[in-house]
């Protein structure tokens, strides 16, 4: 059954979804339940039963929370994609993908440094010198590699800082909690921005969306999805409940 495009939790009005949820409780054993539409107590606890059972798509716990949100619904429902497919890829955002994953593999040189040839060029496109954190600076580079010859302005804030790119896009912004409840709302192409306290923050661009998980090509990263990282890496293991500010559409 297609994902509702929200977290379904007690007290649910849609009967169809319940009992959706409720036959496949009873089918993989964290019954028996009635079906009948109610999202009650009963039906809490057989959700809850089932989170602390069975895993996501990735292998990773689920949170025993008893509301039944994207990983849940894809864990429970077995699938890999939640929401329609996004459909076909404007030219620009080709372009900008293409140049991500052009770069993936760069690294820092040396090591550490916040520098090298490829990492000079990315800092050199939002007016910096070597030495600065990047991640930030390689979002707008590649956009800025993609509109080049267009004709176009680069519409990505000109901007080192995760937190100066949200606070001042002119771009369509996602709330982080709105993405979460509806994955589909998330593209490729978009830019995830997550905020750590204290002015500090990471952001990369969206490749694919897998379930509840993102497939993203970030820089100043690495395979454990660091903000302060060695290289652009691509990396599958982020949870769209891990960006914790929003998504910014371009």
């Amino acid at each position: 059954m297609e994902y509702p495009k929200r977290v379904v939790v007690k007290g649910e009005k849609d009967k169809k979804i319940v009992k959706a949820v409720q036959e496949k409780l009873n089918e993989i054993g964290c019954g028996p339940i009635d079906v009948d539409g109610d999202f009650g107590p009963k039906t809490f606890n057989a959700v809850k039963l089932f989170q602390s059972r069975f895993t996501d798509q990735q292998g990773r716990p689920l949170i025993i929370d008893g509301k039944v949100g994207p990983l849940s619904w894809a864990a429970l429902f077995n699938l890999k994609i939640i929401g329609p497919d996004p459909g076909p890829l404007s030219d620009f955002t080709k372009k900008v993908l293409n140049k991500a994953k052009s770069q993936i593999g760069v690294m820092e040189k040396p090591k550490g440094s916040n520098s090298g040839p490829e990492v000079d060029d990315y800092l050199r496109s939002v007016g910096l010198g070597p030495g600065y954190s990047w991640c930030a600076a390689f979002v707008y580079w590649c956009y800025d590699q993609a509109y080049k010859n267009s004709g176009k302005k680069n519409p990505v804030y000109k901007t080192a800082g995760v937190l100066s790119h949200w606070n001042n896009t002119k771009g369509k912004k996602i709330a982080a909690s709105a993405a979460f409840a509806n994955p589909s709302l998330i593209k490729p192409g978009q830019v995830f921005i997550m905020s750590y306290g204290g002015g500090l923050g990471h952001t990369g661009i969206v490749e694919s969306v897998n379930g509840g998980y993102l497939t993203t090509i970030e820089g100043n990263t690495n395979d454990g999805g660091s903000r302060e990282g060695i290289g652009v890496f691509r990396r599958t293991g982020r949870k769209i409940n891990s960006i914790n500010k929003g998504f910014i559409e371009y």
